[in-house]
């Protein structure tokens, strides 16, 4: 199989299935004062320190979760929740228009049952929010501000630090979904600036379910679970002391070769997009040609059904997506496109193509025989 569909999971690194298989036949909970539990609070505390180190955070700013979507609920609910506690006229919340459905969903919940006001805050034709779009609408009532790292679809990345500093020149906490840009680029939660930074373990080679929100000091939003009062009293239930030294051991590896590997995948991005384009010339690239994910490359074909181009090259042994993975079988335009200005037609016929650390110039070589055949054959069921 060729797998070109890494943005919605990538495989395990060996050195996650390492640290995870060792942690999955010993026993221990974290919570507990035996020495058991106390070796399995090292293993956590251990992975903690890790994950602080890689993504420029204090050890006890990294609370753990389930992964990216409970991350962004944590954030957007907690801090919404929180900041209205202290004062009640702050009930606006400023949201990027090309959002993961995590945070977007999240956002309009609030709005639904907690009277939440949303502004969804533009994005310009290549998927970005400039610090210009986000200032106007910055006031006291604003609750809190959230802007993904990267984005999903279209591998966009946002200008982060400077968004981040206008939500500080005006007090407001910024939260960042970073779970598409931690694999691939230097993202800090210190360095940007940003009060909460979402994460995902499945993302960056580590297991399924697990993932993080890295928390400021001094920032403690209201918890959506209740229980034990484990992470700083944030994020209750039994730690999956597994699945942490998993998500610990890909961080190290991603950290370790980081900047290497970002090179070696935009040089398979660019001849992915070349043979592409080379194949299907009056396909087009969407998001940002320059300040985009090393590993994404996202089109839109005219004439196709994105769904039909899906199934077409699946039956060639090529996987690779319509959009988020969270929102796959659902027939309507991609709302990342949308708001880019994408007509909806055009919108329904797009593919995103996601590279990651097992990918090699044989998967690109792959797609770029089977892209000009699947899209004649997708037109031509069109026209019948």
């Amino acid at each position: 199989m060729t797998y070109l569909d890494h943005a919605a999971t990538t495989s395990m690194r060996p050195e996650a299935v390492a640290a995870m298989t060792a942690e999955l036949g010993r026993l221990g909970n974290p919570s507990s004062l035996h020495a058991a539990g106390r070796r399995a609070r090292r293993v956590v505390e251990e992975s903690r320190e890790v994950i602080a180190e890689a993504f420029d955070a204090r050890p006890s700013e990294v609370v753990f979760t389930s992964g990216g979507t409970e991350a962004d609920n944590l954030a957007v609910k907690g801090l919404y929740w929180a900041r209205r506690a202290a004062d009640p006229a702050r009930t606006r919340v400023l949201v990027g228009a090309a959002e993961h459905h995590a945070v977007l969903d999240s956002v309009q919940w609030l709005a639904d049952r907690e009277g939440a006001r949303i502004e969804r805050i533009p994005v310009d034709d290549r998927g970005r929010i400039l610090p210009e779009a986000l200032r106007g609408p910055v006031g006291p009532d604003v609750a809190l501000i959230t802007v993904m790292w990267a984005n999903n679809e279209v591998g966009t990345v946002q200008p982060v630090a400077e968004l981040a500093a206008v939500a500080r020149e005006h007090g407001v906490p910024f939260h960042t979904d970073a779970v598409q840009a931690a694999g691939h680029l230097q993202v800090g939660l210190h360095a940007s600036g940003a009060q909460a930074v979402s994460l995902s373990g499945h993302k960056i080679g580590g297991p399924l379910g697990v993932g993080a929100l890295l928390l400021a000091k001094g920032v403690d939003p209201v918890p959506v679970l209740h229980g034990g009062g484990q992470e700083r009293d944030v994020r209750s239930g039994t730690l999956d002391t597994p699945a942490i030294a998993g998500f610990a051991a890909a961080v190290q590896a991603v950290a370790a070769r980081r900047d290497e590997e970002a090179r070696r995948l935009a040089g398979l991005r660019d001849q992915l997009i070349e043979a592409v384009l080379a194949a299907v010339p009056d396909a087009i690239v969407n998001g940002d040609r320059a300040d985009r994910l090393p590993g994404n490359a996202h089109f839109s074909f005219p004439g196709c059904e994105g769904d039909a181009l899906l199934m077409l090259l699946d039956a060639r042994g090529i996987a690779c997506s319509t959009g988020s993975a969270c929102s796959a079988g659902v027939s309507q335009p991609s709302h990342v496109l949308l708001a880019m200005g994408a007509d909806p037609a055009l919108a329904r016929g797009s593919l995103r193509f996601t590279l990651g650390h097992t990918s090699t110039e044989e998967d690109v070589k792959a797609l770029a025989e089977a892209i000009g055949p699947v899209v004649e054959r997708a037109r031509r069921a069109g026209l019948s």
